[in-house]
């Protein structure tokens, strides 16, 4: 199965910036479908050996030698309330890339590659139960799937704590004397809380919006209101229900309002394809998530003066 998926990711970049994404359907013990975006996926594997200390998270059934490193191995079937998998042997292993870290997931097992568009992408209705551990879903022949926020499912194994240097800090207090304002787009909860967090220790006053068509709507709203409620810079995540951050930066420059407005893309997708992207929909700047550090550099650099 790996072989054919990392022979075929290089065509799914032809669907970014067209709001459509590739995903990874696998399923944790039932007929529901779930689904992981292709390019956070390295490999599929057939569960190994997994080697297993009593002082681990109740969610990390263990480790392996990937490929001379030691990674962890989540249990995604119970940390979505599925029975474990740890103990069943025809279970598959979803290696994953993301957020500078690489990691395993331990599902029942994995289906097939699907183009989804975007705009059909919605949050789930409380009703459904998910939780914050599902960001989106939609219908796949009639048949629903649902996006798993597997970044939240790290950070309830491992918090990123929202650090920032005292220079740093000094320097956003010293670098203005007025309001400035953020609008944080990202459709994950763990994301939205913690860049808020930091740009509240920077003196930043902070908007929040959970998909690109909510941030272009409050974005075009602001415009026609006075100067003073406006915002300054927008940092948008890229993989999004309705409309991702490509969609909305080019978005933002079509507009004749807001063309003018910086952007920062921030993703826990990196790497050289996701360079060239925000070049071509004219984003100002590209961050991988989660560096405190390099990326209230950023937003100090691009605020304007």
């Amino acid at each position: 199965m790996a072989r054919p998926l990392l022979d075929t990711v290089e065509s799914f970049t032809r669907l970014a910036g067209h709001n459509r994404v590739a995903m990874l359907l696998f399923r944790l013990g039932d007929r529901q479908a779930f689904g992981i975006n292709v390019f956070k996926v390295r490999e599929v594997l057939r569960r190994p050996r997994l080697e297993r200390m009593p002082s681990m998270h109740e969610l990390v059934s263990g480790s392996f030698d990937y490929r001379g490193q030691t990674i962890p191995v989540v249990d995604l079937a119970a940390a979505m309330g599925y029975p474990p998998l740890a103990s069943v042997d025809t279970a598959h292993l979803i290696v994953t890339e993301f957020s500078r870290s690489v990691q395993a997931f331990l599902v029942s097992d994995v289906d097939r590659i699907v183009h989804v568009d975007g705009g059909q992408m919605a949050a789930p209705p409380p009703a459904l139960g998910y939780g914050a551990r599902v960001n989106a879903v939609t219908r796949l022949d009639g048949d629903l799937m649902a996006v798993v926020d597997v970044e939240q499912v790290l950070a309830s194994i491992n918090p990123q704590q929202v650090e920032i240097s005292d220079k740093l800090q000094q320097a956003a207090h010293g670098q203005h004397g007025g309001t400035r304002r953020v609008l944080v787009v990202d459709d994950s909860l763990v994301a939205r809380t913690q860049l808020a967090d930091l740009f509240r220790k920077l003196d930043l006053e902070c908007l929040l919006a959970k998909d690109g068509a909510e941030g272009l709507e409050l974005l075009q709203k602001l415009a026609s209101g006075p100067a003073a409620e406006r915002v300054n810079l927008v940092v948008s995540d890229i993989e999004m229900p309705s409309m991702d951050g490509y969609a909305l930066t080019r978005a933002i420059r079509e507009d004749a309002q807001l063309r003018g407005l910086r952007v920062l893309l921030h993703s826990s997708l990196s790497g050289v394809f996701n360079e060239a992207m925000v070049a071509r929909v004219g984003a100002d700047r590209f961050i991988a998530k989660f560096q405190p550090e390099v990326l209230a550099t950023a937003v100090l650099e691009l605020l304007p003066a």
